[in-house]
């Protein structure tokens, strides 16, 4: 089935995920996916969902706070896949995220995270491999570069044990990665 085929708003969904660690540069290829009319989150909805945490605390998460985060981001992303109906979309970051950065937060899964694992399900999991620089000064958390990649590696082992085959995509510009992502595309079978 061609990407024509694929966007055609008729088809029934088919759902991509962009995910990796801080670093890895999703922002880059949604960016691109977006120029080029291919379907896609806008924003980074977890990011959103962290300052809002962050602005009405007064101060970054805490171990107590952490749960409350996540179960608010899961909700997110289940209302994201949920009002997607028909054609191609491309996710920034998935439900199964919530595994590795539960993880990193020191936290188990969780019910309503594995529940939500097995009924929302995507075509196909696209992990952006790290890029070697580092600099967004949009980003709130992050500090350590082994924290960046420890988050990437939970992440990874998250898709894994939600059942998820990822295919990796290189370290590249932008473009050239989109390029990839869209060669690989799963070809439906219905």
């Amino acid at each position: 089935m061609s990407l024509d085929a694929l966007l055609d708003p008729n088809t029934p969904p088919r759902r991509y995920v962009v995910t990796g660690g801080p670093s890895a540069g999703k922002e880059g290829v949604l960016t691109e996916l977006h120029t080029r009319g291919i379907p896609a989150t806008e924003g980074e909805p977890a990011r959103e969902i962290y300052r809002k945490h962050r602005d009405r605390l007064g101060r970054h998460l805490q171990v107590g706070d952490r749960r409350s985060y996540s179960r608010d981001v899961l909700e997110a992303f289940i209302a994201e896949y949920s009002d997607h109906k028909f054609g191609l979309r491309f996710y920034n970051r998935g439900i199964p995220d919530g595994y590795g950065w539960d993880a990193f937060f020191g936290l188990g899964p969780y019910p309503e995270l594995e529940e939500a694992a097995r009924i929302y399900r995507y075509e196909a999991v696209f992990v952006l491999d790290p890029l070697d620089d580092f600099n967004s000064e949009d980003d709130l958390v992050w500090a350590k570069e082994r924290e960046i990649r420890r988050v990437h590696e939970l992440i990874i082992q998250g898709y894994y044990n939600a059942g998820y085959r990822p295919i990796f995509v290189p370290a590249d510009e932008s473009g050239r990665r989109v390029d990839f992502m869209i060669a690989q595309l799963p070809v439906p079978t219905t």
